[in-house]
C-alpha cells in the first residue's frame, strides 16, 4: 500500500501493520491506538487462541500428568485445564515454544523443539493471512474504523508465499527500526531475561553447531537452555535486520524507535506515518 501523506489523511479506514523486533514498542502503540477507535489485531494472540490452542493445552496437560495427584484428577475428568491467553498475557505461546537443551533445566530435545518451531511457523503464516478477514470484521462487526496489525517479531522469517503480498495489499507496513542505543538495551534485556524464540531452521542449525563446538558439547541435552538463548539473541537480532529492511524497502516504510517514543495519541501517530510517507517520497 503506497500512499502520499494527503492520501493517508483522507482515508476513512486506516490499516497499518507494525513490523519489528519484540520490544520496539509495537504492542505499546497498539494498546494506545485501541483506546482511540483502532482495532488491535495481535498476531501472537491469534496464534495462541486459534492455531496453537490445542498443542498449548496438550503441553500443559502433559506437565500436569507428571504429578500423580493432578494425573488422577485429569483422568477422572475432575478438573479442567483452560488456556487463559489474553492480548496482554501471551506467556502460554512462549511456554509452548520452549527452549532447547537439558531437560533437567526445562529444555527440549532437538526433534521436539523443531516440531514446535514448525507448528509456530505455520500458525504465524495463517495468522497473517487472516488479516484481511479481521479488517472486515473490525469494521462491520465491531465498528472500528481503523485497524492495526501488531505482528510478531518473527514475521520477517516466514518466507511463505503470499504473506507479505497479503499484508502489503491490505495494510500499510511500518517497520520500527531500533536505534543503536535501543538495540543495545533490547539485547541487554533479552540477556537478563531469556525468553523462548522462533528461529528459521537453517539459522538454528548453523548457530547450534557453532555454539556446541565453541562450548565443547557433544549432545543437545548438555546445553543450558537459558545460556543458549542469551548467546544466540544478538545474532538473531542482527540476522533479522536486513530482512526487516528488505521488507520495508519493497513493501512499506520505516520509522525509528526514537520517533515512536514521541507518540502520545492517535493524532501523533498519524503525523508520524505522514512524516514517514513524506520521507520516502523524497528518496
Amino acid at each position: 500500500m503506497r500512499l502520499t501523506p494527503e492520501e493517508y489523511r483522507q482515508l476513512d479506514h486506516r490499516r497499518i501493520t507494525l513490523l519489528g523486533m519484540s520490544g520496539v514498542g509495537k504492542t505499546r502503540l497498539s494498546n494506545m491506538l485501541r483506546r482511540e477507535e483502532w482495532f488491535h489485531y495481535s498476531g501472537d494472540y491469534r496464534i495462541g487462541t486459534r492455531y496453537l490452542s490445542e498443542p498449548i493445552l496438550d503441553n500443559i496437560k502433559a506437565q500436569a500428568m507428571a504429578v500423580p495427584f493432578l494425573r488422577d484428577l485429569l483422568r477422572s475428568d475432575s478438573i479442567q485445564i483452560i488456556n487463559n491467553i489474553t492480548v496482554d498475557n501471551l506467556h502460554p505461546v512462549a511456554s509452548f515454544l520452549g527452549k532447547l537443551g537439558n531437560p533437567e533445566l526445562g529444555g527440549l530435545p532437538l526433534t521436539e523443539f523443531k516440531r514446535r518451531q514448525n507448528l509456530h511457523h505455520e500458525a504465524e503464516v495463517q495468522a497473517m493471512l487472516d488479516v484481511p478477514d479481521f479488517i472486515h470484521k473490525a469494521q462491520t462487526l465491531f465498528g472500528y474504523p481503523h485497524f492495526v496489525n501488531d505482528a510478531g517479531g518473527s514475521v520477517c522469517e516466514l518466507d511463505s508465499p503470499g504473506v507479505l503480498e497479503t499484508l502489503s495489499e491490505h495494510t500499510l507496513i511500518l517497520y520500527i527500526k531500533a536505534t543503536d542505543e535501543d538495540e543495545r538495551q533490547l539485547i541487554e534485556r533479552a540477556e537478563r531475561d531469556p525468553k523462548p524464540l522462533y528461529y528459521r531452521e537453517a539459522f538454528l542449525d548453523q548457530q547450534l553447531a557453532e555454539y556446541m563446538r565453541d562450548e565443547g558439547l557433544d549432545y543437545v541435552a548438555q546445553i543450558d537452555p537459558d545460556a543458549f538463548v542469551r548467546w544466540v539473541f544478538s545474532r538473531l537480532f542482527r540476522a533479522r535486520l536486513p530482512r526487516y529492511e528488505a521488507i520495508a524497502e519493497a513493501h512499506g516504510y520505516t520509522i525509528s524507535t526514537t520517533e515512536l517514543a514521541q507518540v502520545r495519541n492517535a493524532a501523533d501517530f498519524d503525523d508520524l506515518v505522514c512524516m514517514a510517507l513524506e520521507r520516502e517520497a523524497r528518496l
